[in-house]
């Protein structure tokens, strides 16, 4: 009996970069992950590495079928909405519908091939038990902050022979949080956005940074929270996050302080989301590219929010995505987008994993330092089609303030001299000053 994911086929031929990711993970002994830029196709590296491996467990060194058990395979998603999206690219691919199975909510079908969120097999281990091989879409999450993830990635690594694989696009392999991933399924090949656009495999992004200074009272909010960080944190001798998250949960007076410090951060974070003058900015952005399809990322509901209705003033029909948002609803405002509508505007929802439409211009409003997010933010708009070869990118950051992390998080996520450029004055800045 032949397993299910040996029906694959792709209507394609694979890239020579993604045959070299499936080689690679083959002869690190199938257990490893693979850190692909977003776009370059890590979902077809995973199925036929998936084909590879079955092929290699059910056939013997005189190649002769050594069993006819199904070749379970377990497929991970961080988010619901990447099941059926895995499901109907899996179909498309010649494998049979009635060997793929959907675990989660009501939806309780396990196959050969079952595709389940990280969610749903926390307290269903026996999904994993079952597998033969299991594959991580966006591994980074695993980290070792989340005491569930982090048990889940200990009965997935339990049995010797499963076989693991690793997807997403970046990670940071000296942050101690992906200590356990990096050494048990470490990085066997590596594509980042840099390379993939050096190669013609995604489109060139153009970063175009755009400073705004705050108004006079946000200015005098930023300073006080700013200042109460900085104090609490020289009360408690602790200055990162996850330390003082350890505090939170102590008890006594320390707790309390700590407690302040992150309804500080949460205050400061909201402010620069949504600065008066960064939204007034990404107006002009939006009214420069009227009748093209453009995203907006932003960190909150309430940033996007304002701006919608800052948008709506100008005349402007727009959108918003998030995570509260049905799936069955997000499909109708894709398929209205670049017709009814061109903002697109999103919080975290189409970062990770979702088949958009084309689309070729983003503004990123937020202050994130998760690298993680800047290079799914970037990997949106830079997937290559035969009438795009660039891409622009809008980084509208507070002059003097946390925001300008964001130059050198995605000069490390893109490769670029990003923050070198918005000092020195070239090009970057000379069309920030065009928006003025």
């Amino acid at each position: 009996m032949s397993s299910a994911i040996g029906s694959l086929k792709f209507p394609f031929p694979l890239k020579p970069d993604q045959l070299s990711a499936v080689e690679s993970w083959i002869n690190k002994g199938c257990r490893g992950s693979v850190i692909y830029s977003t776009g370059t196709g890590k979902t077809e590296i995973a199925f036929e590495s998936a084909r590879r491996a079955s092929l290699l467990d059910t056939v013997n060194k005189n190649n002769i079928p050594a069993n006819t058990e199904p070749y379970n395979i377990l497929f991970l998603v961080p988010r619901i909405v990447l099941i059926e999206q895995n499901i109907i690219r899996l179909q498309k691919y010649n494998i049979p519908p009635e060997s793929i199975g959907a675990f989660y909510g009501e939806k309780k079908n396990h196959r050969e091939i079952t595709i389940s969120t990280y969610q749903s097999t926390v307290n269903n281990h026996q999904l994993i038990e079952d597998s033969k091989m299991v594959i991580l879409d966006e591994v980074h999450l695993l980290s070792n902050t989340a005491f569930s993830f982090k048990n889940l990635f200990k009965v997935i690594t339990s049995n010797p022979s499963r076989r693991i694989l690793g997807l997403t696009a970046t990670i940071n392999e000296l942050d101690p949080r992906y200590k356990e991933i990096i050494e048990i399924i470490p990085p066997v090949k590596k594509y980042l956005i840099k390379e993939a656009v050096d190669d013609g495999r995604l489109a060139k992004p153009e970063i175009i940074t755009l400073e705004v200074t705050l108004t006079s009272e946000e200015r005098e909010i930023y300073r006080k929270t700013s200042e109460t960080i900085r104090n609490i944190s020289y009360k408690l001798n602790a200055y990162d996050p996850s330390v003082i998250s350890k505090i939170l949960y102590q008890g006594g007076m320390r707790a309390k302080y700590a407690k302040e410090w992150f309804n500080q951060v949460k205050i400061r974070k909201d402010l620069l989301n949504s600065s008066r003058r960064k939204l007034d900015r990404a107006v002009t952005i939006i009214e420069k590219h009227r009748d093209e399809k453009l995203m907006v990322f932003s960190e909150t509901i309430e940033s996007i929010t304002k701006l919608r209705e800052i948008l709506i003033t100008k005349n402007i029909k727009s959108e918003i995505i998030h995570s509260k948002i049905k799936t069955k609803e997000r499909k109708l405002i894709l398929e209205k987008w670049g017709t009814e509508f061109f903002p697109l505007l999103s919080v975290h929802t189409l970062e990770i994993g979702f088949d958009i439409p084309q689309v070729g211009i983003a503004i990123i409003l937020s202050n994130t330092s998760n690298i993680n997010q800047i290079a799914q933010r970037i990997g949106r708009v830079i997937r290559k089609t035969a009438e795009k070869k660039s891409a622009s990118i809008y980084l509208v950051y507070a002059k003097e303030t946390k925001d300008n992390n964001i130059l050198r998080m995605v000069d490390k996520a893109v490769g670029t001299k990003t923050n070198k450029a918005a000092r020195k004055g070239t090009k970057q800045t000379k069309i920030t000053d065009s928006f003025k």
